[in-house]
């Protein structure tokens, strides 16, 4: 009888495909970030790994490293791979915040990053009040008019409304910290509860904040686009958060 890796569902040679060593590190990302294997217990030993996931021991081994990389692993002799503390996790690697996003205490992952955009994105929003041009404006607008001929479509709303906070960053000129969210919000952006409830009344509030960010980096005014800019996200996060099933 085939041995089972506790926590990782049926053997995964049923569902076999293409990079192999990517698909065992993904669920393995999984099982470590949502405490199926806390902080100081071995993950199992490579033969078990290998007979799970129907892979050879070259594939479980680049996973293991691919894991070293991440933080989330060493191996210490005698022990065998040993899950480290959450504080040595990379936390920005992309695996890992999808993991974070889905656990029990997820809430407070987005809640925080939440709280990172505001920061970040009322700054870049001031930046590009200062640096904008004609051409960039020119963008802007047809961004905010594209967005006014979808405000009763929710679903296509969201997806624009991604491209106009794009914009944004992008006339600010500050690329690290446009980097930062994209990375992290692009994890958020699959999880229901980032998302929320669609409906047409939250996108017209939506909407309506962006008109006023919109209007203030037009009049060149960056204290008050910073404002907005952090004003919409706060309460655009807070209808969210309401909305969504752990309310």
């Amino acid at each position: 009888m085939q041995d089972r890796v506790v926590g990782l569902g049926a053997p995964a040679k049923t569902r076999r495909r293409p990079r192999l060593a990517e698909a065992v590190v993904e669920e393995l990302v999984s099982a470590i970030v949502t405490e199926v294997y806390p902080a100081g217990s071995a993950l199992p030993p490579e033969n078990m790994l290998c007979d799970h996931f129907g892979v050879s021991r070259t594939v479980v081994r680049e996973a293991t490293t691919a894991l070293t990389e991440k933080g989330l692993v060493v191996s210490l002799q005698g022990r065998g791979t040993i899950v480290r503390e959450q504080s040595d996790w990379n936390l920005l690697d992309p695996m890992i915040l999808a993991a974070l996003f889905r656990r029990e205490d997820g809430l407070a992952y987005l809640d925080n990053l939440s709280e990172i955009r505001s920061s970040l994105e009322a700054s870049m929003a001031a930046k590009a009040a200062k640096r904008a041009t004609a051409e960039s404006l020119a963008e802007l607008k047809a961004q905010i008019d594209k967005l006014e001929s979808l405000v009763e479509i929710p679903a296509a709303y969201v997806h624009e409304d991604v491209n106009f906070h794009d914009v944004i960053m992008r006339m600010s000129g500050d690329r690290l910290s446009k980097a930062i969210i994209d990375g992290i919000q692009s994890r958020a952006l699959n999880t229901h509860g980032y998302s929320g409830t669609l409906n047409v009344e939250h996108v017209r509030n939506t909407h309506a904040a962006h008109r006023k960010v919109y209007q203030a980096i037009v009049d060149g005014d960056s204290e008050a686009a910073s404002r907005a800019m952090r004003e919409h996200i706060e309460s655009s996060w807070a209808r969210r958060r309401a909305s969504g099933p752990q309310a």
